[in-house]
């Protein structure tokens, strides 16, 4: 007999052939666990059945395989848990049918005495699968935070880790942080291994942003992306590593922290790489050659990596310029790291031209409503020129007089959106003053 359940939604279903005589056998009363297995996961299937705490020879009763099943639903690691199971005269065989759950990146914040790695091999030692992400939700959490805190007590620290899924400040989607609640450390100074970023002065200028602060991975991680990695991509060191941070305790581990420490940053420079050029592919609006000179770069000159970006968004603005608001760059770095040098390869997808439709204005008065027509950039009919659009919006924030004259205007703040219908090939401008 063969029986189905599906715990996603702490459901019961069971299908069973009525011509069956073995239909009476389902383990209501209990039967052998003759073999267990997992599918549809990317966990290894021993650690799944270690999870569940059956092993064969197991009794097992019907109400027992839910209460399993619901188990594994709760850790948050699958997004479903269907399972199914055989009776036989030898014993009953079990298979669950999972689909993982999305994860995040994990991150350890202010864990000042041991670094990630030792961090990951502890949590290891009761979940033996983590690797360096989580689910969002689920019991999982709880026990990683409670493998932290075995470790730091272990080590005479007795203190509380508490965790949280916030927004990722370095990239797209979420992170899980845990923290030890109520941390007092602060940063005393930054050293830097490599003398460009020690001898930067434009560094110098914002360490008084981080030095002096609580002791934070995620703050550091967060300064270290905004001040120091650009000192290196300007200067076409586009393969530059930095970090992670680290703390050198020294003395009796026994005794409190001080109350500020010194963070140490590695930093390897790498390759220093020249421009090699653009490859355009995609683009029959504008032509390759003037992509190409809006991004300023020269053959053989220093690839510099934040020129590189403001070209491309001159090449964004030119295509918003020409109406095409959908457009969209996606550019792929091809490094050729014998010669040190790199060239892009961009793909555009332009999308179709827009026509400017209907103003709507709201909160001004007449009289400035007037005025504001008189001098919008962009006639209804003609291609939606986005740069002049922006441009206008400017002169509304600084309450123009290019637009406005001397009538007094008395509004703060101005809202504004774009309505685009792709189906006509208009946008519709829609400016609200408060």
């Amino acid at each position: 007999m063969r029986i189905y359940l599906q715990t996603s939604a702490i459901t019961l279903l069971m299908f069973c052939a009525l011509a069956s005589p073995t239909c009476a056998q389902a383990p209501a009363g209990g039967a052998i666990l003759e073999s267990i297995r997992a599918e549809g996961s990317h966990i290894p299937e021993a650690q799944i059945v270690a999870e569940t705490g059956l092993k064969n020879g197991d009794l097992v009763t019907k109400d027992q395989l839910q209460l399993v099943a619901d188990r594994l639903g709760h850790l948050g690691l699958f997004e479903k848990v269907n399972y199914e199971y055989h009776t036989r005269v030898d014993g009953l065989s079990l298979v669950f049918h999972l689909k993982d759950a999305p994860r995040v990146p994990v991150l350890f914040d202010n864990i000042l005495w041991f670094t990630d790695t030792e961090l990951g091999d502890a949590i290891r030692k009761s979940v033996p699968y983590f690797d360096g992400t989580a689910p969002e939700q689920g019991s999982l959490l709880d026990r990683v935070g409670e493998a932290v805190t075995a470790l730091l007590a272990a080590h005479q620290r007795n203190v509380a880790i508490e965790h949280e899924v916030i927004a990722n400040p370095l990239g797209n989607g979420n992170v899980l942080q845990y923290r030890i609640s109520g941390a007092s450390v602060r940063i005393a100074r930054m050293e830097f291994s490599d003398p460009q970023a020690a001898n930067s002065r434009a560094l110098q200028q914002h360490l008084s942003e981080i030095v002096g602060k609580p002791y934070s991975r995620l703050t550091i991680d967060l300064f270290l992306a905004e001040q120091v990695r650009p000192i290196y991509l300007q200067q076409g060191y586009l393969k530059a590593q930095i970090g992670p941070p680290d703390i050198r305790l020294t003395g009796n581990p026994n005794l409190p922290l001080p109350d500020s420490l010194p963070v140490y940053i590695p930093v390897a420079a790498g390759a220093q790489y020249h421009w090699n050029g653009a490859h355009w592919s995609g683009n029959t609006v504008i032509t390759a050659a003037a992509l190409t000179g809006t991004l300023g770069m020269h053959l053989g000159g220093i690839a510099n990596a934040l020129e590189i970006e403001a070209g491309l968004d001159r090449a964004r603005d030119e295509y918003g310029r020409l109406g095409y608001l959908d457009a969209k760059l996606e550019p792929r770095p091809v490094f050729d790291d014998a010669a040190q040098k790199v060239a892009y390869q961009v793909s555009v997808q332009e999308g179709q031209q827009y026509r400017c439709g209907q103003l709507v204005l709201t909160g001004v008065s007449l009289a400035a409503e007037k005025l504001i027509r008189a001098k919008w950039p962009v006639a209804k009919g003609e291609v939606f020129d986005k740069l002049k659009y922006e441009d206008f919006l400017l002169k509304l924030d600084r309450r123009s007089s290019e637009i406005f004259g001397e009538l007094p205007i008395h509004y703060d703040q101005v809202g504004h959106w774009l309505q685009i219908d792709a189906q006509k090939g208009t946008v519709e401008v829609l400016i609200d003053f408060k």
